[in-house]
């Protein structure tokens, strides 16, 4: 059978079982829409929360942006896996011991005040569209090729999909569609891996296979066999670093602490029985994200290596059928500046030949490596899995802002409980007509745009709930301030610097390098913004009054762990 035949079963049935799923679990409460009745099994739940944190970012984008950049690619894993434990260790018990079900509430209860609520609402919804962006590019990626459709039309089926599940669902219908996903989107992930390991190196076990020998009868390890091509052809080594040191940092940072500040994770830490549930939950996630963050570096190297022995210095008349498929989707562009007949792939960008879109690696790695339909299949069913549970959380976070923190918490406050399930099905049709427009018109590449959505949270919210949780004399003027500045900085230095708002558009973003803040990248800024939120939530803090003794006695008990009591001398 065709890829396209085997794309259409695998896909439908994958489909057919998340719908099932919502119909069978879905919402008939407020309760159970926005934290699942708050009755999630740890182990389900950590599968769940693995598939909600692992995003098209995560699945398609992640190895494909490490397969160009090589060593600089090393940011996205530190980051996101360091992010995790941060947030599951440092957060999720005090917020969950906290008891509400959105960080707008936590902050909007924390710092007694409904400004301080807006402003949160506010900026979860920004971080949250800036994040569904990359996921619906990622779904019309993903149908672009494997069901020969557009990009817009991709888009538009994925925007189908999502809304009939989170709509119905809400909380409870996400979750266990996300167990599902889960298991689509590592078993996806895994089985190509496995196969390309075995045929490049001889070892089944792809983490293994990264620092083994190639198997061509050189006699050279993978890595060593991908450095001297990228010599040969006028790349920079893949096992060396062009980033600065600060930008590293930098990136590293923002993504850890933006990942603390993601809405969208946080509250799957509500869905659970117990405080103690919320640790273990996380612990579970962990392992279940740490599968495909092992192997996703061996992908970027067997992608790497696979695409440049293909196409480089080969006849463009000869390359095979994957090459002229995702052509026709503009993924990938060759330009025959010499005319002659000939794929010239080299460092040199006056002479270089072909543009490959870095979001293609992954979706594209099995048919490069000649593996079975079934298997090309099944990896496009698992980067819709990835980007569709990762986007129902999201667009999830966006409706109960609109429903709860705006409609229910502020501007009426009497309204039934029917009422804000339905303010919350309509904040979610919104959500996806808007995430919808995003993913046909996205700012860039799935993962560099989640990091710019991870820069903007760690810009506006890290602050604001770590301060809230460990500092009794925060008040509510110190966490306004620092959240509208952090979010404006980070902000303004993304559209002047990424998008060249203020500078001439896009095609003059190359040029404004040299203008970074401390050489810093867009992508790293929120670790300055955050920092510059940080000092002046804490200065604005001291210099007006306290929060209420009985703000600061809620502070003082979420830290103090259930049952302990004091010491008695005997």
């Amino acid at each position: 059978m065709s890829v396209q035949t085997w794309t259409f079963i695998i896909v439908g049935l994958t489909f057919a079982l998340y719908i099932g799923i919502a119909i069978w679990s879905r919402a008939g409460s407020t309760s159970e829409f926005y934290v699942a009745g708050g009755g999630v099994h740890p182990v389900a739940n950590g599968m769940a929360t693995a598939a909600d944190w692992m995003s098209a970012a995560s699945f398609i984008s992640m190895a494909g942006l490490i397969s160009f950049m090589g060593y600089d690619g090393a940011v996205f894993l530190m980051g996101w896996t360091g992010g995790y434990v941060l947030l599951a260790l440092l957060l999720a018990p005090y917020l969950r011991k906290f008891g509400k079900f959105t960080v707008p509430d936590f902050i909007g209860d924390r710092y007694y005040s409904n400004v301080a609520r807006t402003v949160a609402v506010i900026c979860a919804i920004i971080v949250s569209f800036t994040y569904v962006a990359g996921q619906m590019r990622g779904v019309g990626v993903v149908f672009s090729r494997f069901l020969e459709v557009d990009i817009t039309t991709g888009v538009y089926i994925g925007m189908a999909i999502v809304f009939f599940y989170a709509v119905l669902g809400g909380m409870k219908g996400i979750t266990y569609t996300q167990v599902a996903q889960y298991c689509v989107l590592i078993f996806a992930y895994m089985v190509p891996a496995f196969f390309i390991s075995l045929a490049m190196t001889g070892n089944i076990i792809p983490q293994l296979g990264l620092i083994g020998d190639v198997t061509d009868g050189s006699g050279m390890a993978l890595l060593d066999k991908l450095d001297q091509l990228h010599r040969d052809l006028g790349f920079a080594e893949y096992t060396t670093g062009t980033k600065t040191m600060a930008d590293v940092f930098a990136i590293t940072f923002a993504l850890m602490v933006g990942t603390a500040g993601l809405p969208h994770v946080i509250v799957r830490f509500f869905t659970v029985p117990k405080v103690k549930d919320a640790r273990v939950s996380a612990g579970w996630a962990l392992v279940f994200i740490a599968i495909l963050y092992t192997t996703a570096p061996a992908i970027a190297a067997f992608a790497r290596t696979n695409l440049i022995k293909t196409v480089s210095n080969e006849q463009y008349s000869s390359m095979p059928e994957w090459f002229s498929k995702w052509e026709e989707t503009g993924l990938i562009t060759f330009t025959d500046k010499n005319n002659d007949g000939i794929i010239q792939y080299v460092g040199d960008a006056d002479k270089n030949e072909l543009v490959i879109d870095r979001d293609i690696m992954v979706l594209a790695n099995p048919e490069i490596a000649n593996l079975p339909n079934w298997v090309i299949a099944l990896v496009a069913a698992g980067g819709l899995a990835a980007a569709l549970s990762t986007a129902a959380g999201l667009l999830l976070v966006i409706s109960t802002a609109i429903s709860r923190d705006l409609v229910k918490m502020q501007i009426k406050p009497d309204i039934t409980e029917k009422g804000e399930l339905m303010w919350a099905r309509i904040g979610a049709v919104f959500a996806v007509i808007v995430a919808g427009y995003f993913g046909i018109h996205p700012p860039g590449f799935v993962a560099a745009v989640v990091a710019l959505a991870f820069g903007l949270a760690a810009a506006s919210f890290f602050p604001a709930i770590v301060l809230g949780v460990f500092d009794k004399r925060m008040n509510r003027e110190g966490a306004i301030t620092g959240m509208i500045v952090g979010i404006c900085l980070m902000l303004w230095y993304m559209l002047k610097f990424k998008f060249g708002i203020f500078d001439g558009g896009k095609e003059a973003v190359a040029g404004l390098k040299s203008g970074w803040w401390f050489g810093i990248s867009p992508e790293g800024f929120g670790t300055v913004a955050m920092a510059v939120n940080l000092i002046i939530a804490l200065v604005v803090s001291r210099l007006t009054a306290p929060p209420p003794q009985d703000v600061q006695d809620i502070v003082e008990d979420i830290r103090v762990p259930r049952g302990a009591g004091s010491a008695h001398a005997h």
